[in-house]
């Protein structure tokens, strides 16, 4: 057994780290292992079978890093990749490792945030076409009604660092018109996407009173604290050093001066390739 077993954060780019920052805050004792693939990036307008491609590399190289257990830290990949890896290769290949997404976590207890049962969903085009969320809500809560609206311009804000600019505004504006239009009784909204938290002061200046906005991050970081301890032959497989390592499929530079945004503090990075997994 390594002694250095990390839990493996797997993002198509940034916006995994606002998952990680608050996984870290609920769970600092545990060693992590980020890897952005910046150099693909993004997932969000591309095919399943691409997704899903490039979303198994990653989760091999990571276990190839000693990780037993990956989160993916993406709506786009948990949608389009995760049950795939999970039936596929999971049973067959690594049997003892495990990957789990973020999007069970959130649909889970989704009726807990609205007093309406309308509720909202603001996500990339390619997590609305997998219709993802509105799938696993209906799992777990029938008769809620669930709408959705893609936002394909506020990943390139956060990107590019525009999210607290007078541009954002519009598009902003522009996508939560377009959801209400569709139920103006919505009273809860869920950010889908882990670039949106960034925008959450912005969203919140056009939201009507009593519609809740809904973060994943604290909600993933609270049912991976609840599976390590409902799972001990998972848990003893991650060591606990609080050593944080950050990786990506880009630039070293580029991702440590855009990292910082995402997870609150600056960071360093290495450049690793994944191709040829």
């Amino acid at each position: 057994m390594y002694a250095y077993q990390p839990i493996g954060i797997f993002d198509s780019g940034y916006g995994g780290l606002t998952v990680m920052r608050e996984i870290v805050k609920v769970l600092p004792e545990y060693d992590y292992v980020y890897l952005g693939d910046n150099a693909r990036t993004p997932y969000g307008n591309r095919s399943f079978e691409t997704v899903y491609h490039y979303t198994w590399q990653c989760v091999q190289y990571l276990f190839s890093r000693h990780c037993h257990l990956v989160i993916l830290a993406c709506n786009t990949a948990s949608a389009k990749a995760l049950r795939t890896i999970q039936q596929r290769h999971l049973p067959v290949t690594f049997p003892e490792r495990r990957v789990l997404g973020v999007i069970r976590p959130t649909t889970e207890i989704a009726q807990q945030f609205t007093r309406n049962g309308a509720v909202g969903i603001l996500a990339t085009t390619g997590t609305v076409q997998s219709a993802s969320y509105v799938i696993e809500i209906r799992k777990f809560f029938p008769a809620l009604r669930v709408y959705q609206q893609a936002c394909p311009m506020w990943v390139p804000l956060v990107e590019n660092n525009e999210h607290e600019g007078p541009g954002a505004d519009y598009f902003v504006k522009k996508y939560l018109d377009q959801l209400f239009q569709q139920a103006a009784d919505l009273d809860a909204l869920i950010l889908a996407c882990t670039h949106y938290p960034l925008l959450i002061p912005k969203i919140k200046a056009y939201l009507p009173d009593g519609v809740q906005l809904i973060s994943q991050g604290p909600l993933v970081a609270a049912s991976l604290k609840d599976y390590l301890r409902r799972h001990p032959e998972i848990d003893r497989h991650c060591s606990k050093s609080g050593r944080r390592e950050f990786l990506t499929t880009d630039s070293a530079a580029l991702f440590a001066r855009q990292a910082s945004i995402f997870y609150g503090e600056p960071v360093e990075a290495q450049q690793i390739s994944v191709e040829g997994l």
